[in-house]
């Protein structure tokens, strides 16, 4: 009776040690959006974001939009004892906006496979794109829809400056990451999903003549083999984007 009773017993945990295998094997495997496998390799460069995810055919990048390296513009903030520099580039014209860099909350959605669009929108003012460092890029525009002229004046001695409400931004050459990332480097990328490199090329400093009417090429890049349309920060105007997107844009929302 034992024996029967033992032999029982193991062939009831046998069956529940296979009933647990089976549902191991055969429960199905959920794609996570937010997963790392899912976010392009360049997207993993940008270094200055809060968060980066996937959500379907975009890619979601919010930032707190604090620069991080030293500025004018950090002056009488929370993050002056570490962040606040005196101007000292090579603008003998510079003169302080009266605006200071505030803490923002910035989402942007970024189409994963970017594509041309033959109506190319024309950029917004405010955020068109997003750098290495997290910082926004703006337009070629001043405030109205005014050429910068002036405006440059403002820039800190990296060529950042914060608007009206504190949020920095680059309209030209973001000389900090230039300057430790390399001429030729990725930069970031704008609203329609197409990589922002710097002004150098394969040896040479392009400017806004050696490209198309929204300010880019196609091209191999050392992140893309096989070429992309991308785009080149120049120091003439329209200097980043010139006559709109030249793909779809996603949005940008704050």
């Amino acid at each position: 009776m034992k024996m029967k009773t033992g032999i029982i017993a193991a062939m009831a945990g046998m069956i529940a040690f296979m009933s647990c295998k089976k549902n191991e094997t055969t429960t199905p495997s959920t794609n996570n959006s937010t997963s790392a496998d899912s976010i392009p390799a360049i997207y993993k460069k940008i270094y200055g974001a809060k968060s980066i995810t996937r959500d379907g055919d975009f890619i979601v990048i919010t930032t707190i939009d604090l620069p991080d390296h030293k500025s004018v513009y950090y002056k009488g903030t929370q993050w002056a004892s570490t962040l606040y520099e005196a101007y000292n580039g090579t603008n003998s014209s510079f003169s302080a906006a009266p605006n200071t860099i505030e803490q923002q909350n910035i989402t942007f959605r970024i189409p994963a496979n970017p594509d041309l669009n033959s109506a190319h929108s024309s950029t917004p003012m405010g955020p068109i794109g997003i750098s290495l460092n997290g910082v926004p890029f703006f337009n070629q525009y001043a405030a109205g829809g005014a050429a910068l002229g002036p405006e440059k004046n403002s820039f800190d001695q990296y060529d950042g400056h914060p608007q009206q409400q504190g949020m920095y931004h680059y309209h030209v050459e973001p000389l900090w990451l230039t300057q430790n990332k390399g001429e030729d480097a990725f930069l970031g990328v704008l609203l329609d999903g197409f990589p922002v490199y710097g002004p150098q090329e394969n040896g040479k400093t392009l400017s806004s003549s050696d490209l198309d009417a929204y300010h880019g090429h196609f091209g191999a890049t050392a992140d893309y083999p096989n070429g992309i349309y991308h785009y080149h920060i120049t120091a003439d105007a329209p200097y980043l984007n010139g006559d709109g997107f030249y793909g779809t844009a996603g949005t940008v929302s704050q």
